[in-house]
């Protein structure tokens, strides 16, 4: 991060469908805040799970659960990299 926006991501794990990496092209030069919501978004929109298939214990599809995962994980990844000092 610099000047709080996402200026790089490193993918430690992603989906395998591969919307990780088609997603996070889509956060870079982004502000925080606003990566967090597009992440999910692009994730939504890259995932190749079948939408339709609703899970009744967390009440989303798979495509909805991949978005949140992928916004939980640049959630923590900010927080991460906002306590770093700076080199």
């Amino acid at each position: 991060m610099k000047d709080d926006k996402i200026v790089d991501v490193e993918i430690l794990h992603g989906a395998p469908c591969g919307a990780t990496w088609e997603a996070v092209r889509g956060v870079i030069g982004l502000p925080v805040e606003e990566a967090v919501v597009r992440i999910g978004l692009e994730t939504q929109f890259f995932c190749s799970a079948d939408p339709a298939g609703w899970d009744p214990m967390y009440g989303h599809s798979p495509v909805h659960f991949a978005g949140e995962i992928h916004m939980a994980a640049l959630t923590r990844a900010i927080k991460s990299a906002a306590s770093e000092p700076d080199v």
